[in-house]
């Protein structure tokens, strides 16, 4: 594995990140309101995406759209240098075709779940921390559980006081479900729509088809992500006893069942836009930015 290719997989997701981030502020504070409620029977500080950014906005400050930016390029960073460079050794050594030579769409998946799950364990600290602070709000507008940290390096100092290692790691296993299927869907249809759209002739020209390929992969995505996404929000900002155990939920089986029984299918597909509109940008920038990063770094390298 290229460590070229390490670093470029990160550098591409953290330029995506600072445009995405205020989505996913949006995004978790949807998650959570309701919390284990019918729906219908509460208040719903968020009504919407535009009224959520207002909302925010109003009650947080401009600043409260980018809360956990941190931990998120942190996250980001260490998340995609595994599935980017995982995606691109497999595709050079072509892993990824099948004996026909085609880009094949299930060992695309089987390779990005590979590359979700290796980054997502290794950056899930900050993952949990970008949750917990972003979840933060005015006491008006506040949903969830309200964690007191004051920045990342706060959050990191504090959660490894009380729980030490395994508390910076609480809800990692649990998160890789999300990982396996957001990122194989994701690869697999990035790396097989880039195929087709060449081999058909609809889009040959390399910017214009990552950016295609980008954004058909990112709406996969997010139809896939949604679910374990939630519950990986609720399980990574629920508050925690002297024992580091969660207060709500149990782990990953748990948390799927109360949202189920409390609030239906619905509760499953919370934030479903918020995440679109996250996910499906993002994905395009984080891939089209990969994409031309790896160009620029063959042009120079075989001068």
């Amino acid at each position: 594995m290229a460590t070229s290719d390490f670093v470029l997989g990160g550098l591409a997701s953290v330029g995506a990140t600072f445009f995405t981030n205020p989505i996913e502020v949006i995004k978790t504070r949807i998650q959570l309101q309701g919390e284990l409620a019918a729906r219908g029977t509460y208040v719903e500080p968020y009504k919407g995406i535009v009224n959520a950014f207002i909302t925010v906005a109003k009650n947080d400050g401009i600043m409260g759209l980018q809360k956990g930016l941190a931990p998120a390029l942190y996250f980001q960073f260490i998340i995609n240098s595994f599935r980017l460079s995982i995606y691109s050794e497999a595709m050079e050594r072509r892993w990824m075709h099948n004996r026909r030579g085609e880009v094949s769409y299930g060992m695309g998946l089987l390779w990005g779940a590979i590359g979700g799950v290796v980054g997502s364990y290794c950056s899930s600290p900050f993952f949990l921390i970008k949750t917990q602070l972003q979840s933060q709000a005015a006491k008006q507008i506040a949903v969830g559980y309200q964690h007191a940290h004051t920045s990342m390096t706060d959050a990191l100092r504090q959660i490894y006081s009380r729980n030490g290692i395994r508390g910076l790691w609480r809800g990692s296993v649990a998160a890789l479900p999300r990982a396996a299927l957001g990122s194989g869907a994701q690869i697999a249809t990035f790396g097989k729509t880039k195929a087709l759209l060449v081999q058909y002739d609809l889009v040959t020209q390399p910017t214009l088809n990552s950016f295609s390929a980008g954004l058909i992969a990112g709406s996969i995505m997010s139809v896939a992500i949604t679910p374990p996404d939630v519950i990986t929000t609720r399980l990574y900002n629920q508050g925690v006893d002297a024992e580091g155990r969660g207060l709500l939920y149990r782990g990953w089986v748990d948390c799927f069942v109360k949202i189920l029984r409390s609030e239906g299918v619905y509760g499953m597909y919370k934030g479903f836009w918020a995440n679109y509109l996250r996910i499906a940008p993002h994905s395009t920038l984080v891939l089209l930015f990969f994409d031309e990063l790896v160009a620029v770094r063959t042009k120079y390298s075989n001068q």
